[in-house]
């Protein structure tokens, strides 16, 4: 490496090293600043743990219902195929006025709709989407 290559290096990438310190800047300041400005007198009322102002009812750590995740997961799964309807929806006049391409795209988006009543109905008939 000869002795130009390494100011012209240093050139190149000293905007990435003041982003990183300024970005560390931003990210420990407030931080430093909160625990050198801010008053520490705690006391047992403060330090006792509680939920909305009551005292807690059971361990934090207790373990959540498998039909709760069952049921995200279904709403997370059927929310994101909803939102592929957006994109047809937001061309459906091309579609229509195109000749070739209409039929195809209204078969197509019945196959994906029967895809989804399909899942939802299974998931149904499964009693995925009880809650007693």
């Amino acid at each position: 490496m000869n002795d130009l290559a390494l100011p012209d290096m240093l050139d190149n990438y000293f905007p990435v090293l003041v982003f990183i310190l300024v970005g560390l800047a931003f990210g420990c300041a407030p931080i430093f600043l909160g625990w050198l400005i801010a008053p520490n007198n705690p006391d047992s009322e403060k330090l006792s743990p509680f939920e909305c102002g009551f005292e807690p009812f059971e361990d934090s750590r207790m373990k959540f219902d498998v039909r709760y995740y069952l049921i995200a997961i279904i709403f997370i799964l059927f929310d994101l195929e909803i939102a592929f309807l957006f994109p047809w929806a937001s061309i459906f006049k091309e579609i229509v006025s195109t000749e070739a391409v209409k039929l195809f795209g209204f078969v197509e988006m019945f196959v994906f709709i029967g895809i989804l009543v399909v899942g939802y109905v299974y998931a149904w008939v499964k009693g995925a989407l009880d809650w007693e």
